[in-house]
Formats: structure tokens, C-alpha cells, sequence
């Protein structure tokens, strides 16, 4: 099997060029963190490559370690900034593997001890509350 090809026309691209809008928390010459539109928790971010990888399976080795770091930066804000029991990190791999959006992403979730995530059911957060959340996030990045 032939391994599908990078979409330039995903929404984490357009996000990257600057044709939608997102709320961002981080960014740095390999990567950008932004907030989930549609969280499944308060404090829901996403981490980024800004060179084109469709996911795990196709990400150049420097790419992925910086999205890491990232990923490690975020988390370590988020707990701090929503006071939380723990963090979950998630990553997702083609269609089979739960993969929607088609540009490698690390979903930062934190969490809370007997709270369980919300059900992803598409539906978009105020962007009020995403705001809120986001500067919770920027003032624990420092």
C-alpha cells in the first residue's frame, strides 16, 4: 500500500500560513501551539510542526523531536495553569488510527482527578472561554 500524500489544504496548513485564524499560545521556528476549538477540557491545546508531516508515520526525526519539546513545554503550562492532577497526550495515525485532521498534531489535554474528557462531538467552544483558557496558558509559559 502506497502511503497517501501531505494535503496542503488541511486546516493545521491554513492555520501555518496565517488563513485561519487560532487562538496561539507558543510558537517558535519549528513549531506552534494553539488552542483546540474543540476541547474535550478546559485548557485543551494543540502542538504542531510547521513542516509539512502528515503524521507519525511520515514526520522528518528533527520535526518530531522539536514537536516533543513542545509538547513537554505545553504540558508542564497547562498543569500549572489549570492547577491539574495530570496531563494526557494524545496522537493520532490515519483514519484506522482515529486521525481526522491530516498534519502531524499532539493533542495537550489537562486533567483532573475523577473528571473524565467531554466526547468529541465536534462542537465548537466559545471563543470567550477559548481566549480565558489560552491567557491561563501564556501566563504559566512565562
Amino acid at each position: 500500500m502506497t502511503a497517501p500524500r501531505y494535503d496542503n489544504g488541511n486546516v493545521f496548513a491554513k492555520i501555518l500560513r496565517g488563513e485561519l485564524p487560532a487562538e496561539r499560545l507558543f510558537e517558535d521556528d519549528h513549531t506552534l501551539a494553539i488552542m483546540d476549538i474543540m476541547p474535550r477540557g478546559d485548557g485543551h491545546c494543540l502542538v504542531i510542526p510547521k513542516a509539512p508531516a502528515r503524521n507519525i508515520l511520515d514526520v522528518e526525526l528533527d520535526s518530531l523531536a522539536a514537536v516533543m519539546a513542545t509538547t513537554q513545554r505545553l504540558a508542564k503550562a497547562v498543569v500549572a495553569a489549570f492547577d491539574a492532577d495530570g496531563v494526557t497526550i494524545q496522537q493520532f495515525n490515519e483514519p484506522a488510527g482515529g486521525q481526522v485532521v491530516f498534519h502531524l498534531h499532539m493533542h495537550v489535554i489537562p486533567r483532573f482527578d475523577g473528571v473524565a474528557l467531554k466526547p468529541h462531538t465536534g462542537a465548537m467552544e466559545d471563543s470567550g472561554v477559548l481566549k480565558a483558557n489560552a491567557e491561563k496558558i501564556r501566563a504559566a509559559l512565562g
